[in-house]
């Protein structure tokens, strides 16, 4: 269990490395917001991180 919760933490760094990287921090607080808003089980927090990730990956094809 530890060697599955241990791959876990760094599939989750890595994600966020990659989104910080393509995205800048606009795509961190997103994922903050949509991170946070499902643990809290907040349709609004999720929501309006759902919506900015979804602008920053839609921003360049708009």
């Amino acid at each position: 269990m530890p060697v599955l919760a241990l791959l876990s933490a760094v599939l989750v760094v890595g994600f966020e490395q990659f989104v910080q990287w393509h995205y800048g921090p606009m795509g961190i607080v997103g994922l903050l917001l949509l991170t946070v808003g499902l643990k809290a089980k907040s349709p609004t927090c999720s929501s309006i991180g759902a919506v900015v990730l979804a602008l920053m990956v839609a921003g360049p094809a708009l």
